[in-house]
C-alpha cells in the first residue's frame, strides 16, 4: 500500500481520500482552504452534470455518483437527501445527454409559459455543510489527516500525489485551461418546500431552486473568467426575481444570505496519471459545476489509477 499526499480538500479530493483509505492506503489531505472554505462549501449541491466534459465519460462518472449518495441518504448525518424535482425548457427538447446515469426520467408537458417541455427526476440534494463535515469525520475515522497548508507546488518527494486542487491546478499543474467560472446564490428560509426546480431565463442564465432542510438555495450565475468572490447586491435581486417567476412562494421567503463560488472549468475533467521521477501524480480537476455529482465516480477512478 501506498503513502498517499491529497492535495485539495473540497468534495472531490475529500472522495479521493476516503476511497484510498478504504483501499488500505495512509492518505493525508493538505490544502490552502479547508473544507467549509472551499467552493463545495458554497454549492446548492444538487446532482446535475453541469458544465463537465467529455460527455461519455461524465456519464459513467455521474451515475456511479449517484448510485452512492442514494446509499449514503440512508446513513444517519450525512447532509443527503433524495428529492423529486423538474426541469423547465423553454423549447421542446430531446432526453439530456446524460439520460443513463439515472434511474428514471418522466417528461413533463403541462408547463407553463415562457418554458413548454421538461423533465422530473429523483435527485440527491448534498446539504455541504453537514455532508462536508461527514466527509472529515469518515477520514479521521479511517485514520486519514487533514491539514491546512499553502502550497506553492505540488509534493516532489511522496510517493503518490492526488492533484485535486480544482483553480490551484493552474498553478500545481501549471495548466491555464482551467478557468473560474464565478457563481452566485442566494439562501433564503425554508417556506415549506420540498421539491427542487431547474430552468434558465432568456439569455440561457441558469435558474435553480434547492430546498434544503432548514433553506432554500437560490441561484444563480456562470459568469466564466471572473474572480470576484464578493456577493453582488444587483445581482442577487435579479436571482431571486428570476426564481420567484419560477416558484411563486418564494416571494415570501426572507433571505438569509449571500455567497459566491468559483467553479473550476476546463474543456475536459483531467482525470490521469503521470509520473515524474520517483512520484506518482494522480490528477482529478476540471470538476465545473458538477464536483458533487462526479466525486465518487472520479474517487473510484482515482483508486484504481493508484492501485494497490
Amino acid at each position: 500500500m501506498s503513502r498517499v499526499i491529497v492535495v485539495g480538500a473540497g468534495v472531490v479530493g475529500l472522495s479521493c481520500a476516503v476511497r484510498l483509505l478504504e483501499a488500505g492506503h495512509s492518505v493525508h489531505v493538505v490544502a490552502r482552504d479547508l473544507p467549509l472554505e472551499t467552493t463545495s462549501a458554497v454549492a446548492a449541491a444538487i446532482w446535475y452534470p453541469y458544465r463537465a466534459f467529455p460527455f461519455e465519460r461524465v456519464t459513467a462518472w455521474s451515475g456511479a455518483c449517484y448510485r452512492e449518495l442514494e446509499r449514503l441518504a440512508e446513513v444517519d448525518d450525512t447532509g443527503v437527501l433524495m428529492r423529486t424535482g423538474t426541469e423547465l425548457h423553454r423549447a421542446r427538447t430531446a432526453d439530456p445527454w446524460w439520460r443513463e446515469a439515472v434511474p428514471a426520467l418522466t417528461r413533463v408537458r403541462a408547463v407553463g409559459p415562457p418554458y413548454v417541455d421538461g423533465w422530473s427526476f429523483v435527485a440527491p440534494v448534498v446539504e455541504m455543510p453537514v455532508y462536508l463535515r461527514w466527509l472529515v469525520g469518515r477520514i479521521e475515522e479511517l485514520g486519514g489527516t487533514l491539514t491546512r497548508m499553502a502550497l506553492s507546488a505540488l509534493p516532489d518527494r511522496a510517493e503518490v500525489v492526488v492533484n485535486a486542487s480544482g483553480l490551484g491546478a493552474r498553478r500545481m499543474a501549471e495548466d491555464m485551461s482551467v478557468t473560474p467560472v464565478r457563481g452566485q446564490v442566494v439562501y433564503v428560509e425554508q417556506v415549506g418546500l420540498d421539491r427542487w426546480w431547474l430552468a434558465s431565463d432568456a439569455n440561457g442564465s441558469p435558474i435553480y431552486v434547492v430546498p434544503r432542510s432548514n433553506d432554500i438555495v437560490v441561484g444563480g450565475t456562470d459568469d466564466e473568467g471572473e474572480w470576484d468572490r464578493r456577493p453582488d447586491p444587483d445581482v442577487a435581486k435579479l436571482v431571486l426575481e428570476r426564481a420567484i417567476e419560477v416558484v411563486p412562494a418564494l416571494a415570501r421567503a426572507a433571505v438569509l444570505g449571500h455567497k459566491v463560488g468559483l467553479r473550476p472549468a476546463r474543456p475536459e475533467v483531467r482525470l490521469e496519471a503521470e509520473d515524474t521521477g520517483t512520484t506518482r501524480v494522480v490528477h482529478c480537476y476540471g470538476h465545473g459545476g458538477a464536483g458533487v455529482t462526479l466525486s465518487w465516480g472520479c474517487a473510484d477512478d482515482v483508486a484504481a489509477l493508484v492501485g494497490a
